[in-house]
């Protein structure tokens, strides 16, 4: 190599060095202190994703050292601060596990349930990370009734309850938007045996009696009474728990046409002709004021 060459592989490594940031260096550096100021100096500035890089790595060199535990809390709250809940999550659950009388631990125990929690999904979508922050949840409950995050983990359950609600709910609605009343009515009455408080509670009642209804109206003539008395139980069992429900007025109209199809004595009323599409108008017009109403009153 000659005095030329050798002097423009000196300049290049000198500028390649020079380009590369602060961060950079520090990064690959072993240099503890710098690293560890540097880090929170980051996350104080709100630069999380650069915080959690320093913090991952100085995890390695503070190992067994004081600061071990400090280093891989701030890395699993780094990386929950820049919504990596994921990484988050596995970060706090190997850091209680490694440092269970840590100062840092009872934050970091409800950090892993929050970051459990926002990884859950729409009630469209699977349910198993529902499931899973739920057990978490409760077992943190159970475990420290005393918390200070007690209300804030009662709401999370309640939201993932209603999700649950939701997705058992909309499930057996599809038989009835399809037509399969028989369907319908089965999978709806198994949605309240399994969980009898299911906050659609007034509207699967609802869906059961229809389900009925209309099965019977669809059968065959030989089967119709039958049928028909199935439904005079299912709008008996509706109207004797909410009575003041705003179906009412559209399963009485119902109950009306069920019993002349038995032969009995059904009432006509202003509602006898109203279609199934004319009662749910209706009731999202009592929906909307009811909500004004609501809304003036604060």
């Amino acid at each position: 190599m000659n005095i030329r060459t050798f002097i423009l592989v000196v300049a290049a490594l000198v500028a390649s060095v020079s380009c590369k940031s602060q961060y950079e260096l520090l990064l690959n550096s072993n240099d503890v202190d710098a690293k560890y100021d540097a880090a929170f100096a980051y996350f104080d500035q709100g630069k999380y994703s650069k915080a959690s890089s320093l913090f991952e790595s100085l995890s390695v060199l503070t190992n067994g050292t004081e600061k071990d535990d400090t280093v891989r809390y701030y890395w699993g709250l780094s990386n929950y601060k820049f919504k990596d809940y994921y990484t988050a999550e596995t970060n706090f659950e190997k850091f209680i596990e490694s440092y269970p009388r840590s100062p840092f631990t009872s934050d970091a125990r409800f950090l892993r349930i929050d970051c459990l929690y926002r990884q859950t999904l729409r009630y469209e979508l699977d349910q198993s990370p529902t499931y899973k922050a739920m057990t978490a949840i409760s077992e943190y409950i159970i475990e420290f009734p005393d918390n200070s995050h007690m209300q804030e983990c009662k709401d999370m359950l309640d939201n993932l309850n209603e999700r649950l609600d939701k997705k058992a709910y909309e499930a057996a609605k599809l038989y009835y938007k399809m037509e399969d009343y028989l369907a319908s009515r089965v999978a709806f009455r198994n949605v309240l045996k399994d969980d009898s408080d299911n906050i659609y509670r007034e509207d699967i009642l609802y869906y059961i009696a229809m389900s009925s209804y209309k099965y019977a109206n669809l059968s065959v003539p030989s089967k119709q009474k039958e049928r028909y008395l199935t439904f005079v139980d299912d709008y008996y069992n509706f109207v004797g728990e909410i009575p003041e429900s705003r179906y009412r007025k559209e399963l009485d109209a119902v109950y009306n046409k069920a019993q002349k199809a038995l032969g009995k004595h059904g009432v006509e009323t202003e509602t006898s002709e109203m279609s199934e599409r004319d009662f749910a108008k209706e009731r999202r017009r009592v929906i909307r004021e009811e909500k004004k109403s609501a809304k003036q009153e604060k």
